[in-house]
């Protein structure tokens, strides 16, 4: 399982302010049960396939475009471990168990 940061920054915009495209591109989220994701103050980030979520990022990139937006920036943060099973839980766990 993959965990996935994901920013997208529109550009091109009447405002600098971005938050309507972020819910906009969350509601792609709460229309797809495949990942698991939590909004946080700088991104997003993503729990499932990482097919599955290239595919979702690749509709969230489209959505400020889909809205007037001119240009957009997406970055994108991958954490594919193979040696065994993570998850976002686990990885604050992790670390809450060492503080």
């Amino acid at each position: 399982m993959a965990i996935v940061e994901v920013s997208i920054f529109p550009m091109g915009t009447e405002t600098t302010s971005i938050s309507r495209y972020v819910a906009d591109c969350h509601r792609v989220l709460e229309g797809d049960k495949r990942i698991t994701y939590q909004l946080t103050p700088m991104g997003t980030i993503l729990e499932g396939d990482l097919n599955v979520i290239l595919e979702v990022i690749r509709k969230m990139h489209e959505i400020p475009f889909e809205k007037g937006a001119m240009r957009v920036s997406t970055l994108i943060k991958i954490d594919d471990r193979r040696d065994k099973q993570a998850s976002m839980d686990q990885k604050i766990s992790s670390v809450r168990e060492k503080l």
